[in-house]
């Protein structure tokens, strides 16, 4: 009797040293869970499609109502300078080529301006050369997704990720840099875009100008684009034009020479004043 007690005992202090030890969570682990939660999150957000658009006054800034302003502050998206310097921003979105951007970029490199261009996943793959040049002359490469959706009508977070990331792991491999700067398509948006690209890891741009100037084939003459863009210059400006337009690429010297003129300095999106740099400047 004594004997089976004694297994008895043996066996069940042999089961506690073999017994598997409670999970214990790696910072991988954490990490997944987190990100799991997070995705998530955004997923419950508003889905609510905005189109980006506004009433132009000439020589006046956009009247943005406080709720989208307090919206665009919260996920790191803008679309004016509000520094209250007379500077202004340039910026191309590029979803095929015309044959005018190699001339675009001749006049940004002969005025000393550098501009952001927001690229398609086709336009990455299709004009290389020309995606070089941007980066080797120092302008902003920006993701316009891979293959220019509208992003609120994909709904799910994972869906807008690979839209952004496949454009992004395509320019890492070539430049070994990852784009900073996301432009929804069409100006498509929503509270969960937003939030998506933050976590993404990007500042999404919006303008607080922009003509009908995407249409190829509506040629109209440099004039006109003149006469469409400088009555409309107002300090902090980003400007959105198409390089399909000829008339933009035939008129931009003139235009960003008015803008000198006129008092006005250009620079390129990673010296535009955000609400935390506005804050720091106050706080010295």
């Amino acid at each position: 009797m004594k004997k089976i007690i004694l297994l008895i005992i043996l066996a069940l202090a042999l089961q506690g040293c073999t017994a598997k030890p409670e999970t214990k969570k790696t910072a991988e682990t954490v990490s997944t869970e987190e990100e799991q939660t997070e995705v998530q999150d955004i997923n419950t957000l508003d889905n609510k499609g905005y189109g980006w658009g506004f009433k132009k006054e000439i020589g006046k800034k956009p009247d943005i109502p406080k709720e989208t302003e307090e919206l665009l502050e919260k996920y790191d998206a803008f679309y004016i300078d509000k520094s209250g310097e007379k500077v202004m921003y340039i910026t191309f979105d590029e979803g095929y080529e015309a044959g005018y951007t190699a001339q675009i970029l001749d006049t940004l490199k002969e005025k000393g301006v550098k501009a952001a261009f927001f690229i398609t996943g086709d336009y990455f793959d299709r004009e290389q050369e020309l995606v070089k040049r941007m980066y080797d002359e120092g302008h902003i490469i920006g993701n316009h997704t891979e293959h220019h959706p509208n992003l609120h009508k994909l709904g799910d977070y994972k869906k807008m990720q690979e839209e952004f990331k496949s454009l992004d792991d395509k320019y890492f491999a070539e430049f070994g840099e990852h784009m900073e700067y996301m432009r929804a398509p069409e100006g498509e948006y929503s509270e969960r875009v937003l939030a998506a690209a933050k976590d993404a890891g990007y500042k999404t741009a919006f303008w607080s100008f922009a003509y009908r100037d995407w249409l190829r084939d509506n040629v109209r003459g440099k004039e006109y684009a003149k006469e469409s863009v400088i009555p409309y210059f107002h300090d902090g400006a980003v400007l959105l034009l198409h390089a399909v337009s000829k008339d933009n690429a035939e008129a931009l010297s003139d235009i960003i020479s008015e803008a000198e003129k006129q008092g006005f300095s250009f620079k390129n999106l990673d010296k535009l004043c955000f609400k935390e740099n506005l804050e720091d400047k106050a706080g010295k």
